[in-house]
């Protein structure tokens, strides 16, 4: 049984957390794919790394681009243990698309050449989200001869304010392993 214990008291009006620190709010938006027991599993690391939760909207009725399901929680804790707790997300596998005032607010729009359905695109989705702190906002498959054949798909996706080099490294990276093709976008210095 999940619970998150309230690890607050209240001194002279300011919530102050059993470590001694001013309690903060945070929001934290997810993605999950719907499944039973998806939900359970965000909120674990949440009650694990000793998060109250305040809030929880889960949007079961509107999908991202991916087909997954949004859902924000919000949620109290001491400062320096909210890193811990969206890192603990993070390690469990849950898609965090933001947390407190990240936001993933820089785009990427690459295209991946090869034969994507036998390489498992989702498993190429899935590392590049989870290693390379993006989130896919957009994808478009063709596969005109089939999907035994090569195809192409065009991925957009938001990354944190300076990371586009990292994630563009880590689908390098992840489509040399699965012998892919990058079409990188244009920079300003090739234009």
């Amino acid at each position: 049984m999940l619970s998150v214990g309230d690890n607050t008291a209240s001194r002279g009006g300011g919530a102050v957390s059993d470590t001694g620190g001013e309690v903060q709010t945070y929001t934290v938006r997810l993605e999950l794919v719907d499944e039973p027991g998806e939900l359970l599993g965000a909120l674990q690391p949440i009650a694990e790394a000793g998060g109250n939760l305040l809030s929880i909207y889960h949007e079961r009725g509107n999908l991202t681009p991916r087909g997954h399901i949004p859902v924000e929680v919000d949620l109290s804790c001491a400062p320096a243990r909210f890193e811990t707790i969206v890192e603990s997300l993070r390690e469990a596998g849950v898609n965090v698309i933001q947390a407190g005032s990240e936001r993933y607010d820089e785009e990427l729009v690459v295209i991946l050449v090869g034969h994507l359905v036998d390489t498992d695109l989702s498993d190429t989705l899935r590392q590049v989200e989870s290693c390379a702190d993006a989130s896919l906002t957009d994808l478009s498959l063709s596969a005109p001869r089939g999907s035994d054949d090569t195809s192409s798909a065009r991925l957009r996706l938001k990354t944190r304010s300076g990371t586009n080099g990292k994630a563009l490294d880590k689908l390098r990276e992840i489509a040399a392993d699965k012998e892919l093709q990058v079409v990188e976008p244009l920079t300003e210095a090739s234009q």
